[in-house]
Formats: C-alpha cells, structure tokens, sequence
C-alpha cells in the first residue's frame, strides 16, 4: 500500500505499492508511478509521465509531460527538467518533447535537462550541470554544457 501525506494533491490511482508522497506535492490524474517510490515534499508531477521502480525524487522537482524515469533512479533536489526548446507563452508545441532517464542513472542538485535528452543507463550527472544532448550509460558528466569526465562503474 502506497501513503500520500493529507497535505498533497494526488489525482492519479496509478501509483505502486510502498510508494511514499509528501507533503506539498502535486500529481496530476494521468501520471503512473511504480512500486517503492519515494517522492519527497514539493514534487508537481504531470499528466504524461511514467516513473518507474524504486525511483527517489528529492524536493523541488518539477517532472513534466513526456517524461519517462526508468527504475533506480535517483533525482536530486531542484533538478530542472524541459520539454519544450522554443517556449512560449500561451502558445504550444503539437507534441512535447520525451526525455529518458535510464535504469540507474543519478542526477545531482540544481542540474537542468533539456527536453529530448537521453541518460544512459548507470550515468552520472553531476550537481549543476546542464545536459544539452545525450549522455551514454555508465559515464559522469559535469558542467555547463556537461561534458564527459570519466567512465564510471556500475
């Protein structure tokens, strides 16, 4: 059995079990979530969105439409997701652009992912970065624009 804190606004039935949601948090009636999630305070979450398994996604997190989060995956506080390059107002694209994030992938606090992106399976992206094209599995990346470091090991 899943528990959503009183204090969220949770619309969807398509949540797993053991799944936690806290306080503050917003997820449309569209969004599926899987099993063992944990999604802290201060999450909005959209309609076209699939979080898979065991999925940790820290404070100030806004996961947009056309979103996919494999399992394992870990979102670090205030990350920034797009999905749509040329925003603007009032006015929108005909379809929104699908980002993945692999099974096991970890991104750090405060990085931006734009839309149409990519992260590999296991990879890394480090705390500030700025993912502008795809990042391979089992590789860190760091920077604005991230850019590889090294290969990292599972």
């Amino acid at each position: 059995m899943s528990k959503i804190h009183p204090l969220s606004d949770v619309q969807t039935a398509n949540i797993g079990v053991d799944t936690y949601v806290w306080q503050f948090c917003v997820i449309l009636k569209d969004a599926v979530i899987g099993n063992n999630c944990n999604i802290n305070c201060q999450v909005f979450i959209e309609n076209d969105v699939i979080i898979g398994n065991n999925v940790t996604i820290k404070p100030g997190v806004q996961i947009w439409d056309g979103i996919r989060i494999e399992d394992k995956v870990f979102i670090g506080p205030n990350v920034t997701f797009t999905n749509d390059r040329y925003p603007r107002s009032k006015q929108y694209p005909e379809e929104f652009q699908q980002t993945i994030i692999k099974t096991g992938a970890s991104i750090g606090a405060n990085a931006t992912i734009l839309g149409g992106t990519t992260i590999g399976e296991n990879a890394l992206i480090g705390a500030g970065s700025v993912v502008t094209k795809n990042v391979p599995p089992n590789e860190l990346w760091v920077g604005n624009p991230a850019k590889k470091i090294r290969n990292i090991k599972k």
